[in-house]
C-alpha cells in the first residue's frame, strides 16, 4: 500500500483511508439505487415490458462504471475522489431518453439506447480533452479568486440537500426545501402538510441533528472517523426510532431482497447497446448541441468538485494548482466511457468525496476503498438501500459547514472576485448545480473587468468560456 499510494508522503495510514472509503461511499450510496429510477421511471415514464430490465441494467451500470472510474482514480491519479453518475446530469438525461423516443416514434428502450451513444461521444471527447491538457487549461482560466469561491458554494450547495432533499423533507431544489425542513419541526405545519408522512419526518430531523452534534462533538476531540461514527449513531437511533416509535421493521426489505446481480438483464438492455441510427434520425443539430450540453455541464460540475476538495485538503499550491490534475480529469472521462457502454450517464466526481476527506482520506486508497465497495454492491446492494438518509444528511451538512468557513480566504474589496462569488454562493444551492454556479461566475467576472477598462486582465479562454455558457442559457438548455 506504501509503494502504490505513498502513505507517509501524504500523511496518512491504511485504516484512515479505508474508514476515509467507507465514509464517502455511505454519503454516496444513494446513487446506486436513485440513478436508475431518474432515468428509467423519470416523470413516471414506463419502458413498457422492459422497465424491470432496464432498471435492472442501469443499476448494474451504475455500480460498475463507479467502480471503473475510481480504480483509474485511485492507480491514474492516486487522489481520495469518489465518481459516480453525476446528480442531475442524470435527471436531464431522463429528459432527453423521453425526447428521442417521441421525436424518433420510437419505445423508451430504444431511446435509452441511442441516449447511451451521446454519452459515449462525450466521454471519448473528454478522454481527448484530457489527454492533451485542454481540461487543465480550462481549469487554470479559472481566476483564482472565483476558484476560492467554488467550495463555499459547493458547502452551501451541500447543506441544502442535507437539510431537504436528501432527507427528503421537501423539493430537491430551491430554498424551498429549507422552509420545508424547518416547518417539519412544527406540529401544527407538518401535520397540515405532510400527514401520515409528518412522523417519519420528524424522526429523520431528529436522528439526523444528534447525528450531526456528535459528528462535531467527535471531531472537537480529534477522534478519526469522526464522520463515519456520526453517521453510523445516525443510522441505529433511526433504525430503533422506527422499531419502537413506528412500530416498522427497518429491514424488512432485506427478507425478499435479490442478492443475484443482475447480468442477464444488462446485456439484454443496456451492454454495448448503441443506436446511432435512431440518435441522428433526430437530426445532426439537436445531437451535437445535446453533445455540447452535456459536455459544458458536466467539464464544470467535475472542476468544481475537484478545485473544492482539493483546496480543502490542502492538496494544492499558493496559486490554486492540484498535481496530477490530468489524470484526475481522465478518471472521470474513462469512467464515463464506461458508463455509456455498461448502461448509464455520465459519471462525474462526486460532492460527497469531501466527506472522505474530512475523515482523513488523502490519496487512491480512499477512492479505492469506495469503489470496491460499488462493486460489491452488484451483490450487496440491498445493505446499501438501508443506509437512512439522517445519517447521510448529517454527514452532508458537517462537510457543508467546513467547506463554507473557506470564504474567509477570498478578498471580498474587490468587486470583480466578490460580486461572482457572491452569484455562484446564490446558485449553486439553488440550481443544484456546480455548473451552472461557475458558469454565471465566470460571465459576472468578464462583464465587470470588460466595462472597468480591465479587459486585459481576462484570458482569452475565460472569455470563450463565459461565451459558451451565455449562448447555454440564452437556449435554455
Amino acid at each position: 500500500m506504501e509503494k502504490l499510494f505513498k502513505l507517509k508522503e501524504n500523511g496518512t495510514t491504511v485504516r484512515t483511508e479505508i474508514v476515509a472509503g467507507l465514509t464517502t461511499f455511505m454519503t454516496m450510496a444513494y446513487i446506486i439505487a436513485l440513478n436508475p429510477n431518474l432515468i428509467v421511471l423519470f416523470n413516471n415514464t414506463s419502458f413498457e415490458a422492459d422497465t424491470q430490465a432496464a432498471w435492472n441494467g442501469v443499476f448494474m451500470a451504475t455500480c460498475l462504471a463507479s467502480a471503473v472510474a475510481m480504480l483509474c482514480m485511485a492507480f491514474l491519479a492516486n487522489k481520495p475522489f469518489a465518481l459516480a453518475p453525476g446528480m442531475g446530469l442524470n435527471s436531464y438525461f431522463g429528459v432527453v431518453i423521453a425526447q428521442i423516443a417521441g421525436a424518433a416514434g420510437c419505445s423508451m428502450l430504444v431511446g435509452l439506447q441511442a441516449g447511451l451513444c451521446i454519452i459515449l461521444i462525450e466521454g471519448i471527447v473528454f478522454v481527448l480533452l484530457s489527454v492533451f491538457n485542454i481540461r487543465e487549461k480550462i481549469v487554470d482560466a479559472i481566476p483564482l479568486g472565483v476558484r476560492l469561491g467554488i467550495g463555499p458554494g459547493i458547502g452551501l450547495m451541500l447543506m441544502n440537500i442535507g437539510f431537504g432533499s436528501n432527507a427528503g423533507v421537501g423539493p430537491s431544489n430551491g430554498l424551498y426545501v429549507m422552509r420545508d425542513f424547518f416547518g417539519a419541526l412544527s406540529a401544527s405545519y407538518g401535520k397540515e402538510q405532510m400527514g401520515d408522512s409528518w412522523a417519519p419526518m420528524v424522526l429523520t430531523v431528529v436522528t439526523m441533528f444528534i447525528g450531526l452534534f456528535l459528528i462535531i462533538i467527535l471531531a472537537h476531540y480529534k477522534l478519526k472517523g469522526a464522520v463515519l461514527a456520526g453517521m453510523l449513531g445516525a443510522s441505529v437511533l433511526n433504525w430503533a426510532g422506527q422499531a419502537i416509535f413506528l412500530d416498522t421493521n427497518p429491514f424488512a426489505n432485506l427478507k425478499t431482497a435479490s442478492w443475484l446481480p443482475p447480468f442477464g438483464d444488462m446485456a439484454k438492455t443496456t451492454l454495448f447497446k448503441f443506436d446511432f441510427a435512431t440518435l441522428f434520425s433526430i437530426g445532426w443539430g439537436t445531437v451535437i448541441l445535446l453533445v455540447i450540453t452535456f459536455c459544458i455541464i458536466d467539464m464544470f460540475d467535475t472542476i468544481g468538485t475537484v478545485v473544492a476538495t482539493a483546496n480543502r485538503a490542502g492538496m494544492t499550491d499558493k496559486n490554486g494548482n492540484m498535481p496530477k490534475m490530468r489524470e484526475t480529469l481522465l478518471s472521470d472521462a474513462i469512467g464515463t466511457v464506461a458508463g455509456a457502454c455498461t448502461g448509464t450517464s455520465t459519471v462525474t466526481t462526486f460532492v460527497e468525496s469531501a466527506s472522505g476527506v474530512e475523515a482523513g482520506g488523502r490519496t487512491g486508497l480512499t477512492a479505492l476503498t469506495t469503489g470496491v465497495l460499488f462493486l460489491a454492491c452488484i451483490f450487496i446492494s440491498p445493505i446499501a438501500a438501508i443506509i437512512p438518509p439522517a445519517a447521510t444528511s448529517a454527514a452532508l451538512i458537517y462537510v457543508g459547514i467546513l467547506m463554507l468557513s473557506g470564504i474567509k480566504n477570498i478578498d471580498f474589496s474587490d468587486m470583480a472576485i466578490a460580486a461572482p462569488v457572491f452569484i455562484m454562493l446564490l446558485a449553486m444551492p439553488i440550481s443544484s448545480s456546480i455548473g451552472h454556479g461557475i458558469g454565471l461566475g465566470l460571465i459576472t467576472y468578464t462583464v465587470i473587468k470588460v466595462f472597468t477598462g480591465k479587459a486585459k486582465d481576462v484570458s482569452v479562454l475565460t472569455y470563450i468560456i463565459s461565451v459558451l455558457f451565455l449562448v447555454k442559457f440564452f437556449l435554455a438548455i
